[in-house]
């Protein structure tokens, strides 16, 4: 099974997450922030990875703290479950529609971070969470997960659809990069022999 489990308890969040990569999608996720729990339910069931998060932090300071950890903590249970990469696809991609908005993201599960990130948020908030800490996540997920992740906003007016839009496409990016390749379900996805 590609399952982990990651804490990770600092002064500023305690967060337990538990993921299975060949899961069906479901989902629970409580982290204090009605916003972002919504677009981790969404990387859960697009990705088809069954992922439970609870996450304690300093929301009475703001919600970075949290929404950051997560991400860092979901990054390294992703490394954890996948383990060597064998017969993984290893790249993914997704362009997802949502109403206004569309995003297009491909991403290597290549163990050399780097993002990308070509997305206007055309506000400040979405309720009352900040809409930069998208960009916060994704650059936490990316850096521990060992992701090469590109992030491209093709259009869009609307926060809440491009960062929903967002979530969507990089979970859809994911389940094809995790997946079998049936035709080399042995071998791990590089001329290196390794990832």
């Amino acid at each position: 099974m590609r399952t982990a489990k990651i804490t990770r308890k600092t002064a500023e969040t305690d967060i337990s997450v538990e993921i299975n990569l060949d899961g069906t999608g479901q989902y629970s996720n409580e982290t204090g922030v009605g916003f972002f729990d919504h677009m981790l339910d969404q990387l859960s069931r697009h990705s088809l990875v069954d992922m439970t998060v609870r996450a304690k932090g300093d929301l009475h300071i703001d919600d970075h703290h949290t929404v950051e950890d997560v991400g860092i903590a979901l990054g390294q249970a992703l490394v954890a479950a996948v383990g060597d990469k064998k017969g993984i696809r290893r790249y993914g991609e997704c362009h997802l529609p949502m109403d206004d908005a569309q995003v297009a993201c491909a991403l290597d599960l290549s163990a050399r971070p780097f993002l990308v990130w070509n997305v206007d948020m055309p506000t400040a908030k979405i309720g009352t969470f900040d809409t930069e800490l998208v960009r916060e996540f994704f650059q936490a997920l990316s850096t521990h997960g060992g992701i090469t992740l590109h992030i491209d906003m093709i259009h869009g007016f609307n926060s809440h659809h491009i960062a929903e839009a967002a979530f969507k496409a990089v979970a859809r990016a994911l389940r094809i990069a995790l997946e079998t390749d049936p035709r080399k379900a042995d071998a791990v996805p590089s001329t290196k022999g390794m990832l």
